[in-house]
C-alpha cells in the first residue's frame, strides 16, 4: 500500500488518480499512524515551501516520517515536496526543512529574466542523469519532464538528475530509499507514469 501524505497541501488526486491508473494501491490519508502501516510513502507539495512544512507540523506528520524512512522503505518527495526533505529553504525569508538530504533550496535568480527567461519555470524541460547506479538510470538523457517553480535545489551529492534552466539544477535526488523529484510525475505522461509504476514496484 502507498499512503499519500494529506497534510492539507499539494495535488493529491492528481496523483492518487496516476497510481490508479497504474493499478497500484493507493490511499490519501491525513492519520499519521497510517504511515506505520506503508508499504511505501508519497510527499507531494505544492504553493510555499514555510506553508508546507507548517503543515506537516500541524498535521503531526513530522516524527512518522523520519520513523518510516528508518524502516528504509521507499519514500518520494514530489515538487515542494522534494524541497521539504533538504535542510534549509530561502523562500520567503529562511525556514527549515526536514534536513533528510544536505543542502539549501534558492531562488531561480532575477538574472534570468534579463536573458529571456521566465519565473517561474514552468513546462517541460529535458533532464541528463548526474550519475550512474540510482533509481532514476532508466530515465534517458534529453527526456522530457513538467515542471512548476521558482525554487530550485543545486546540483549536490544527492543528484540523480539534472535540469538546465540557465543554471544546473537537480531534477531528481536520491539518498538510500529516500527519493525526491521537482518535476510533477504524475503530470509527465509516459515517463512520469513509468517512475511512478517503478516506484510501486519498489
Amino acid at each position: 500500500m502507498i499512503v499519500i501524505i494529506d497534510y492539507g497541501m499539494g495535488n493529491l488526486q492528481s496523483v492518487n488518480n496516476a497510481l490508479i491508473s497504474l493499478n497500484l494501491k493507493s490511499v490519501i490519508s491525513a492519520n499519521p499512524e497510517d504511515l506505520k502501516k506503508a508499504d511505501k510513502v508519497i510527499l507531494p507539495g505544492v504553493g510555499a515551501f514555510k506553508d508546507c512544512y507548517d503543515g506537516l507540523e500541524r498535521a503531526k506528520f513530522i516524527g512518522p516520517i523520519y520513523d518510516f524512512i528508518d524502516t528504509g522503505k521507499p519514500f518520494l518527495g514530489i515538487c515542494v515536496g522534494m524541497q521539504l526533505l533538504f535542510e534549509r529553504s530561502f523562500e520567503f525569508g529562511e525556514h527549515k526543512g526536514l534536513g533528510i538530504l544536505e543542502g539549501d533550496v534558492v531562488k531561480f535568480p532575477d538574472e534570468l529574466v534579463k536573458n529571456g527567461l521566465k519565473i517561474p519555470h514552468m513546462g517541460w524541460n529535458n533532464v541528463k542523469k548526474s550519475k550512474a547506479g540510482t533509481f532514476f538510470d532508466f530515465v534517458q538523457d534529453n527526456s522530457f519532464l513538467y515542471f512548476v517553480h521558482s525554487y530550485y535545489a543545486p546540483v549536490l551529492d544527492s543528484t540523480a538528475l539534472v535540469c538546465e534552466y540557465g543554471l544546473n539544477f537537480s531534477a531528481a535526488v536520491q539518498k538510500e530509499n529516500v527519493l525526491g523529484v521537482q518535476f510533477h510525475p504524475e503530470k509527465s505522461q509516459d515517463l512520469g507514469l513509468e517512475i511512478l509504476k517503478r516506484f510501486g514496484e519498489l
